[in-house]
């Protein structure tokens, strides 16, 4: 993969990953608990696309 496509999904996949933690941190009354999980697994995601870029 390009560098600039991997570094372009890290940033898009920390955004989502920021976005899902606040919905599930401020809205969990709301919301179910697991959008916290999931934006905990896009931080890791976008973590190995960064390690895959460095390669």
């Amino acid at each position: 993969m390009n560098n600039n496509t991997l570094k372009i999904s890290a940033i898009i996949l920390v955004l989502l990953g920021i976005s899902m933690i606040y919905i599930g941190g401020f809205y969990g009354s709301q919301v179910i608990l697991p959008p916290i999980i999931t934006g905990i697994g896009f931080f890791v995601i976008a973590w190995v696309f960064l390690g895959f870029r460095r390669k």
